[in-house]
Formats: C-alpha cells, structure tokens, sequence
C-alpha cells in the first residue's frame, strides 16, 4: 500500500525587500521535490527571488468563527497602526 504524497504550501518573494507570498499548494514527496516543482511551476518566467515550502500539515491556523476575539481587540489599540506617519514616496516599498 502506497501513501499520498504530502501536500505543501508555496510562498514566493517577488524581489529582495517584499514579503513572500502564498502562490499555491503542490504534493511531494519531501522537502527538495517539493522545492523543485515549486520553482517549476511557480517562477516559470523568472518572477521570483526566494521560494520556501512548508508541509501543509505543520500549519496551524486561527478559526474563522473566532475572529471577533482573535482581531477585534486590536481596534482599540490605534497606536498600534502607522496611520500617524507620513512616509516620503522616496522610501518606495515599506
């Protein structure tokens, strides 16, 4: 008897200084397969600087029937958002 091959999840940065995103999920084997058909079939055209591959099964995530008590204390703490900072358009992407 043969076991499904893992699914992983895709994040790619763009270019040095950005954040990597979600781009897709792909089943492998391990973490170098999993690297391989990422780069494959996520940066085709070169769009990429990193790739990182997480097993899907590692990810723990918050319910989203939880969200009122997950974000909602948050909107009290406004000194927490950088609404209060004008940042000159030479500084580009923050």
């Amino acid at each position: 008897m043969t076991e499904a091959m893992p699914l992983w999840e895709v994040f790619i940065r763009p270019r040095n200084g950005l954040s990597h995103k979600h781009v897709g999920s792909l089943h492998a084997s391990d973490a170098t397969m999993a690297l391989n058909a990422a780069r494959d079939v996520y940066t085709r055209r070169g769009e990429g600087t990193s790739i990182w591959v997480v097993p899907s099964s590692v990810i723990s995530a918050s319910d989203p029937d939880h969200a009122a008590e997950n974000f909602e204390p948050t909107a009290s703490k406004i000194y927490r958002h950088p609404t209060f900072y004008e940042i000159p358009d030479e500084v580009g992407h923050m």
